[in-house]
């Protein structure tokens, strides 16, 4: 059973940093992609950003594109999100999803999600 548990969520400013980590296990098939999605209060998830697993390529959304990284290690089976200058709107919980199979039968799996809170 495919498994992905985050971490590094927590209370911080304006302008702070964090690191989210996402850790996979349970995969059987090759892992196609990673990415982190986003839910704030009352309103709908929305993509952050992924990164395939093979090549490293990666895609962001506009408004993270200058502040947020993603990056993995294949090795550890993680992948993480950077977020510099943090923003009030980044408040949300950060969830991770998980891309398995060949690419014409895709599996997706996901977190249980991680809350970022951002104070101004």
């Amino acid at each position: 059973q495919v498994q992905l548990v985050e971490s590094g969520g927590g209370l911080v400013q304006a302008g702070d940093s964090l690191r989210l980590s996402c850790v996979v296990s349970g995969y059987t098939f090759s892992m196609y992609a990673m990415g982190w999605f986003r839910q704030a209060p009352g309103k709908e998830r929305e993509f952050v950003a992924d990164i395939t697993w093979s090549s490293g390529r990666t895609n962001s959304a506009d408004s993270v594109k200058d502040r947020f990284t993603i990056s993995r290690d294949t090795a550890k089976s993680t992948v993480y999100l950077q977020m510099n200058n943090l923003k009030p709107e980044d408040t949300a919980v950060y969830y991770c999803q998980a891309l398995v199979g060949p690419p014409n039968y895709l599996m997706d799996y996901w977190g249980k999600g991680t809350l970022v809170t951002v104070s101004s």
